[in-house]
């Protein structure tokens, strides 16, 4: 029988009249061959990147702003159509590609050298060779391509938080021990203030060009998520002010194109799944519902035990109190610590835990007067109220507590 009912769903499936025409245009993957409202920064690295297709070294370039602003979208976009046009007219161009924030990818610095290297069809033990013998392999390997080559670090930032600068300042100066080759870097971060925190050698050593992009705006959005939509789904599917609840949600999460975009693609599949006809605004809440759901799921589980202690001490305090001040929280914390064998952190180091989980947007702080006896903080969580029973069994399963 079950067989049957799961091959008959499949069959009915395969039948069934999709809302998309192309579901791959509201994936994180999908490159648009037009990239809307980032004319001045295309062409600025448009001018910035261009001498390398005349066999010349370009500027090495950063490029800063919010996750969902563009920025990997356009990167990809430009160099995508440059590596296109030197295979056509066979100039000596090599463009790689590497996300620093993949763990296999730029863990330390031997890691990071080995996965380059592969780029040029060398294989190096993932441990074993002196770090000096690694970069004279991957020295060895850009010297032999005998082309410019383009480095683009996506999320340049995780790579010096674990690896330190030190990597950055020998890759820009691979140039003074190549001679039939050169390289350039391409750095992406949604960090604009990191470089502050770099090495002065480094800095100079790099001598390179910013270029920002700003969060969208309302109006900026709402072009992006229609022209999508147009190539998404077909026509009169989307009911009137989804779009306008997408680009708000994406407004509240400071501009982010890409929080929109998934929003739509979620808020159609729940409409597809309940074989409705169209989406709803009643559709867009759901989907909001599920991913902000997922958001702090996916936080809670990615936290060092001592931030999950923390997160937990709150929200069993909340559960028997509408009020969770910092002392309370503290007090909660280094019980629970020592229930569990973990070494309680100082009351000042907690409270800086707290304020990174509300730069994350998972709590919110209120300071609060208590006279002569001070101030405290009151703490609420800003997630759904639907999500905290998981939240706390899944803190609970990482800390070994159920």
């Amino acid at each position: 029988m079950e067989k049957k009912s799961v091959s008959a769903f499949f069959e009915e499936f395969l039948v069934r009249e999709s809302l998309f025409i192309d579901r791959s245009v509201l994936l994180s993957s999908f490159i648009p061959e037009n990239i809307l409202h980032r004319d001045k920064e295309v062409n600025q690295i448009l001018n910035i990147l261009a001498p390398a297709l005349k066999h010349e070294k370009p500027s090495n370039l950063f490029v800063y702003g919010n996750t969902g602003t563009g920025k990997t979208l356009t990167i990809k976009h430009i160099t995508d159509n440059m590596a296109k046009i030197a295979t056509e007219r066979k100039i000596p161009l090599k463009i790689i590609y590497a996300n620093c924030k993949l763990k296999r990818m730029a863990d330390t610095e031997y890691r990071l050298l080995a996965q380059l290297a592969s780029f040029f069809g060398r294989s190096i033990p993932a441990t074993g060779l002196p770090t000096d013998e690694v970069y004279k392999i991957f020295y060895d390997s850009v010297e032999k391509e005998s082309s410019t080559i383009l480095l683009v670090l996506d999320e340049i930032d995780q790579l010096i938080k674990k690896t330190g600068d030190n990597i950055l300042y020998n890759l820009t100066r691979i140039n003074e021990d190549i001679k039939k080759s050169q390289i350039a870097i391409l750095g992406i971060s949604n960090n604009t203030t990191f470089m502050e925190n770099v090495d002065s050698r480094v800095k100079s050593s790099l001598s390179e060009e910013d270029v920002f992009f700003s969060p969208y705006n309302a109006l900026e959005m709402k072009d992006i998520l229609k022209e999508r939509a147009s190539r998404a789904f077909k026509e009169n599917i989307i009911e009137t002010g989804v779009i306008e609840k997408c680009a708000a949600y994406a407004a509240r999460e400071h501009g982010d194109a890409r929080k929109a975009i998934e929003l739509l693609r979620v808020a159609a599949e729940i409409a597809e799944r309940a074989r409705h006809k169209t989406i709803s605004l009643a559709h867009i809440d759901e989907a909001e519902d599920k991913l902000e759901k997922e958001k702090i799921f996916d936080v809670v589980k990615t936290q060092p035990k001592q931030f999950q202690a923390v997160l937990l001490s709150i929200i069993s305090i909340k559960s028997s109190n509408p009020y969770a001040y910092s002392g309370e929280i503290y007090d909660f914390y280094k019980r629970l610590c020592f229930k569990i064998g973990l070494r309680p952190l100082t009351q000042r180091r907690v409270s800086d835990i707290i304020r990174e989980f509300e730069l994350m947007g998972i709590l919110n702080t209120k300071t609060i007067s208590k006279g002569r006896y001070g101030r405290t903080r009151d703490i609420s969580l800003s997630v759904s109220s639907s999500a905290i029973p998981l939240t706390k069994k899944i803190l609970e399963d990482e800390l070994s507590l159920s």
